[in-house]
């Protein structure tokens, strides 16, 4: 990258609002040093970002917990940190200089059965719900499992999640189950971290027909930096840029985003890995270890974009504009504001 494209794709990024979707901090409630890390998406010219709270077969109490401590690490550093529940409050933290930070989950797990849960979460700050994790659960198919569909708790689900105003994500899930739930689906749904399975075949990619499907509902399809399912562990810049603009081919440059998935305590990640290797088939690229795009690549992924004809305004909807298009149309006033 020469220090012409470097500029220009500051610019970009000086220009607009840009969300990095998904990404991920140690599930640790009682231990949040890897916290401060978060500065280097602000570093990086992101003004918003979206953590996970929880994943897998975690039950609820895991979930609260870790978004309790999430919550208040937030909340006690008001002059850097901005709680994300209103379309509204990532410009607030731009205007600011401070990141806007809001939470996901992984898997219906975190319900343990109970569709009331649901708004409780969604007032404390979560904004997206993946149906399931790899494999299944009580509410639908996973990814990396035999998918046997949506059931009727999960139908359930989508219902309230669409009352409340939070996200439906697809990741994770299996194409099955997304199929039922994009047929089912009466607001915009998304595939938070997904790739493209036309560009690598991957149980967790999905196929072209989904991604269309995707956007026919208003959604969008953010992409993930995980060097395994970008294709061949490559977490380069340019591997990252293929994918979205596999997603601007298909659909439009209004219905993709950005989701890094990036994981911050690479060593939690490697006891999970160990712990879960049951739930990893192998051949499907995990024993190669886990690579990441970093966000401090998002400029270099910007440049790349920009040196293949992307015009600004292309860029500021993926970077952020998309995203905020879906907040302000699906979000809902939390009901303990």
């Amino acid at each position: 990258m020469t220090p012409d494209d470097r500029l220009a794709a500051r610019r970009v990024l000086d220009d607009c609002a840009a969300w990095d979707n998904h990404a991920c901090m140690p599930l640790r409630p009682h231990d949040l040093s890897f916290m401060p890390q978060l500065q280097r998406h602000k570093a990086a010219g992101f003004d918003a970002v979206t953590l996970n709270v929880g994943f897998g077969e975690q039950v609820p109490q895991e979930h609260l917990r870790m978004l309790a401590a999430l919550r208040h690490w937030v909340l006690a550093r008001p002059g850097e940190y901005l709680l994300l529940q209103r379309a509204g409050d990532v410009e607030r933290a731009r205007a600011t200089n401070r990141l806007a930070v809001g939470f996901d989950i992984e898997g219906a797990n975190a319900l343990g059965g109970q569709t009331s849960l649901v708004q409780m979460y969604y007032d404390l700050g979560v904004r997206w719900m993946a149906l399931a994790y790899n494999r299944n659960n009580d509410a639908g198919g996973g990814c990396q499992d035999d998918d046997d569909g949506l059931t009727a708790f999960g139908r359930e689900v989508v219902a309230e999640m669409e009352r409340v105003g939070m996200l439906v994500c697809l990741s994770h899930t299996g194409h099955r189950t997304a199929r039922e739930v994009l047929a089912l689906a009466t607001r915009p749904v998304i595939f938070s971290h997904s790739n493209c399975a036309a560009l690598h075949a991957h149980p967790r990619n999905i196929p072209d027909d989904l991604i269309r499907a995707c956007a026919a509902t208003g959604g969008v399809v953010g992409i993930n930096g995980v060097g395994i399912f970008l294709g061949r562990n490559d977490t380069s810049s340019e591997a990252y840029a293929r994918h979205v603009d596999h997603v601007v081919q298909q659909v439009g440059p209004a219905h993709v985003a950005v989701a890094l998935d990036y994981v911050f305590d690479l060593g939690e990640l490697d006891e999970y890995m160990a712990k879960m290797q049951h739930t990893f088939p192998p051949g499907l690229g995990y024993e190669l270890g886990a690579r990441f795009v970093a966000p401090e690549q998002i400029e270099e992924i910007v440049a790349t974009l920009l040196g293949w004809g992307y015009k600004s305004a292309d860029l500021e909807a993926l970077l952020g504009g998309n995203l905020l298009r879906l907040a302000r149309s699906v979000w809902k006033e939390p009901a303990l504001a």
